[in-house]
């Protein structure tokens, strides 16, 4: 037999669940989960392969989570939302693969019929976030301890959000951007840019996280350097935002200056909080 038939033929390991665990007959767990006493996992529950979940954690509602999660002792997901609005409609979360919610996350599924939470893949959620109704996550976000997020918020992918703050509703927060630990975060967050402060403010870049992306290879570097030069004309000339985005655009944009230039034209139109700005020079 060859190692990957026989790693395969390993990998097939019936779900396991403890004997002090309380698991509906109805919920279904794919090979190789493992549910530790005391956690409860409700009717609607579907749970992918070789997921771990803690002891005393409570899944409950319309819940589908993939495989090779750990969801860390505590954690309450899929429960109704906080929302006054809410009447009993048949809402879901939905967690992607690879993610990491350490210990009592809440993450509550959507107020309206039909209404998804939804979260990606390879997060890291740490102790005591809470994700509110109607959010969603893209992929590889960080988030640190105690971050309280309102419902209708969505954060991009590879976004790092620093521990103990609150994001308001309807906030969007985009890929590769900071955001320094107690900040008030009550606008739209912009890609790739560094964000702190009570009330939060853009302060520049997130040059490390750049670097760290590889971006200061991309194209040889022009890439980097033309995101500087749109930054610069969006938060530091002395056009407003909207008129600088109409000069940037004429010009040929990288994926990454296109991508901060279109965040900020939604972020600036109808429904949407509008964009952080820029600390005072």
């Amino acid at each position: 037999m060859s190692e990957n038939a026989a790693s395969a033929i390993s990998d097939r390991q019936p779900a396991q669940v403890h004997p002090l665990a309380c698991v509906d007959p109805k919920a279904e767990l794919a090979e190789g989960v493992v549910i530790s006493p005391g956690a409860v996992v409700g009717p609607e529950v579907r749970i992918g392969a070789h997921t771990w979940i803690g002891p005393n954690a409570v899944l409950d509602g319309r819940l589908t989570i993939g495989a090779h999660n750990r969801i860390f002792p505590g954690a309450c997901l899929g429960q109704e939302p906080q929302d006054l609005k809410y009447r009993g409609a048949p809402t879901e979360v939905v967690i992607g693969d690879h993610n990491t919610i350490r210990e009592c996350v809440t993450i509550n599924r959507g107020t309206h019929e039909g209404e998804v939470t939804r979260i990606g893949d390879r997060n890291l959620l740490m102790a005591y976030c809470h994700l509110g109704h109607l959010c969603t996550l893209g992929n590889d976000i960080v988030m640190s301890n105690a971050i309280q997020v309102a419902g209708h918020v969505v954060i991009e992918d590879r976004a790092v959000i620093g521990g103990c703050l609150g994001i308001h509703q309807f906030v969007h927060i985009g890929s590769m951007a900071m955001v320094g630990g107690m900040t008030r975060v009550d606008r739209d967050v912009p890609p790739y840019c560094l964000v702190e402060g009570h009330p939060g403010r853009v302060r520049g870049l997130n040059r490390v996280g750049l670097r760290r992306s590889g971006m200061a290879q991309s194209h040889e570097g022009r890439e980097m350097r033309q995101l500087q030069e749109i930054w610069t004309l969006l938060y530091r000339s002395d056009h407003v935002i909207a008129e600088g985005l109409k000069l940037a655009q004429q010009q040929e944009l990288l994926p990454a200056a296109d991508h901060l230039c279109r965040f900020l034209e939604a972020s600036i139109g109808q429904g949407r909080r509008g964009p952080m700005p820029a600390a005072s020079r």
